[in-house]
């Protein structure tokens, strides 16, 4: 499916042959186009490039140098003839000893250092590199989850501006219907000129609504292209309906628990007061020595395809800081004052995210409380409507009433179409706090109630 939808992309047909798009469809189509998902990605990797430059610092560091010199240098001249294994007796007299010939030396190493140990700073370092990367794969995951709620929002949106664009048509339709009635009562000398005027008037302004809404859908369908991460002008044919959910069961507390296991903001906080932990440990391995192993090969010659002199070298190494100005303490107080502020953030954090959970669940109970009363009222307007079309076509009722009655009608519409959005809405960004919203979530089926 995955490959369908980005060849649709590639390839888009006419207008007239648009593509449909359901909204789990367009969902797996931004997290495969959306340039932060792949922006996150990229970050992701590069945290694991860094773990594999820490992971290295423990293995050995081997170099090959290949250098040439050519001097008459008493010294160096001496120094050279000793490593090419030329040197003779000639080589002590008084006088080319003061003053040689210049000499080429030819010299080629290979050494290799190995760190024994360094007091448990590599191992903080490859720590901190493993926190970074589960930082930065939390941090995709959260990117993927604003992407998949964004995508909802904007999915959600075009459909509540086709259904606002369908509601407007039966009302231009429904105040055409009273314009005519109106005009046949007037010449029937039941009403005046005044009431036909009056439609005309609510019909301008129905019309205004209208126009209102066309421009609204097309902005929804370009947001819509946005929140997937395509060409805002790329044409779709939404196959989603804007019907009320059947809400899942649960109650916030068994959200919060998991928000609180699940969400990658939480798991973040808490990845960053380790990471600060370690970073103390790090800086209290400044007061503890370093021992290193080292290895030298090398030969010389005083051509670069002769035989020469060869040498090698083998050292251990011992290096203390005992005093550098109180700086290793400054630096151990720094790590711990930004472990306590990172504990302290993880704390709020887990404040913040429960209340999250609370004002999304909140928002879902409300708007299914307000789909039942705007259910009603539709029923309700419409036979009101009804009622009132067939007394004023039998002179009953004034275009007042009329009017009122269309008006109703129409609010009573838009209101349960906002209604039943907000709760489809609501359902999707209550899983956005449970850090449960995936392209498999039940809230984006098209199951109703």
């Amino acid at each position: 499916m995955k490959r369908a939808l980005l060849l649709l992309v590639l390839c888009p047909p006419p207008v007239w042959a648009q593509p449909p798009l359901s909204l789990k469809e367009a969902v797996v189509l931004a997290l495969n186009t959306h340039k932060s998902v792949e922006s996150a990605t990229a970050a992701k990797q590069a945290a694991e490039s860094r773990l594999a430059g820490a992971r290295g610092a423990v293995l050995p560091r081997v170099q090959y140098s290949e250098s040439w010199s050519r001097s008459d240098n008493p010294v160096f001249v001496f120094s050279s003839l000793l490593t090419q294994h030329r040197f003779g007796a000639q080589n002590f007299q008084i006088g080319p000893l003061n003053r040689p010939d210049f000499l080429n030396n030819f010299q080629s190493q290979l050494t290799a250092d190995q760190m024994i140990y360094d007091g448990g700073r590599t191992r903080s370092a490859v720590r901190s590199a493993e926190l970074g990367r589960d930082i930065a794969a939390e941090d995709g995951r959260r990117t993927r989850l604003d992407v998949v709620a964004a995508v909802v929002q904007a999915y959600y949106d075009a459909l509540l501006a086709a259904e606002y664009l369908k509601v407007t048509d039966q009302a231009m339709r429904s105040v055409r219907a009273d314009l005519a009635r109106a005009e046949s009562v007037r010449d029937a000398g039941m009403s005046t000129d005044a009431d036909v005027l009056s439609l005309r008037v609510h019909l301008a302004g129905v019309r205004e609504r209208q126009i209102r809404s066309e421009a609204d859908l097309d902005i929804a369908r370009a947001a819509l292209n946005d929140a997937i991460g395509l060409p805002l002008d790329v044409p779709h044919a939404l196959t989603g309906t804007l019907t009320a959910l059947q809400l899942p069961g649960g109650q916030p507390g068994d959200y919060e628990t998991r928000a609180l296991r699940e969400r990658p903001e939480v798991r973040q906080l808490k990845l960053a007061a380790t990471l600060a932990q370690t970073q103390v440990t790090a800086a209290r391995a400044g007061l503890r020595p370093d021992v290193d192993a080292h290895l030298g090969l090398e030969a010389d010659r005083q051509r670069f395809y002769d035989h020469g002199g060869a040498n090698w070298l083998v050292s251990i190494g011992l290096r203390w800081n005992l005093f550098n100005g109180f700086g290793d303490r400054a630096r151990i107080a720094e790590s711990t004052f930004a472990a306590k502020r990172s504990a302290a953030e993880q704390e709020r954090g887990d404040s913040a995210v429960r209340l999250q959970v609370r004002r999304a669940y909140s928002d879902l109970r409300a708007a299914d409380q307000r789909i039942e009363v705007a259910k009603a009222s539709v029923a309700e307007a419409g036979e009101s409507l009804r009622i009132t079309q067939n007394r004023y076509e039998g002179g009953l009722g004034t275009v007042t009433e009329l009017l009122r009655a269309e008006t109703a009608l129409l609010e009573a519409r838009t209101r349960h179409l906002a209604a039943v959005h907000d709760q489809r809405l609501a359902a999707a960004m209550l899983e956005r706090a449970a850090g449960t919203l995936t392209p498999d979530s039940e809230v984006l089926n098209e199951g109703s109630k």
